[in-house]
């Protein structure tokens, strides 16, 4: 068990843990289509992610420029540290439907390259990236070696995915979209 274990980057020295988290809710009182701050519910989600982060150590904050991805990050921690490749993805609604228009080689690229310098500036640490919805489900379709598209899941709104990396060797996923500190939310 202790070589699966090992494969999976689980108890391995050195190993670096990167929580990708989306950002809280700013929907339920969307009033600013161009970047918008967390609504009344997402202040509530952010106030649960909070009580859970404090409670198991993190080495650096990170979080996209955009208000929604801020205000979740500063619910938990002072010093954040802004990187725009964790902005979402480049995407226009048109006719109702979410039209994305940057392409998910584009999106994995970035993502790769934020979460890497964060393992090697932090190793052995936690690190906790707030972004968007289809960039954290890009990047986690990478790391589980899916075709972009595939991974039929949705990152709610204060949901942690958590990624194990270590230098030189291939991620692995811990948790996709787990909101256990948020089920008894109605």
């Amino acid at each position: 068990m202790r070589s699966i274990e090992q494969a999976y980057l689980i108890g391995v020295d050195g190993v670096t843990e990167v929580w990708l988290v989306r950002h809280a809710d700013v929907y339920a009182t969307l009033d600013d289509f161009d970047d918008p701050g967390l609504s009344p519910r997402g202040r509530e989600q952010a106030r649960r992610l909070a009580e859970r982060v404090r409670g198991v150590g993190v080495t650096a904050v990170y979080a996209s420029p955009h208000r929604r991805a801020l205000e979740t990050a500063h619910s938990f921690a002072e010093d954040v540290r802004i990187d725009p490749r964790l902005a979402e993805a480049r995407a226009q609604f048109t006719g109702g439907r979410l039209a994305v228009q940057e392409g998910s080689d584009t999106i994995v690229e970035r993502m790769r390259a934020v979460v890497g310098e964060a393992v090697s500036t932090h190793p052995a640490g936690r690190v906790v990236m707030v972004g968007h919805g289809i960039a954290i489900l890009n990047y986690l379709c990478d790391v589980l070696q899916l075709a972009p598209g595939t991974l039929r899941l949705f990152p709610a709104c204060a949901s942690i995915s958590v990624v194990r990396v270590k230098a030189g060797r291939r991620a692995a996923a811990g948790a996709l979209c787990d909101v256990a500190h948020l089920e008894t939310m109605s």
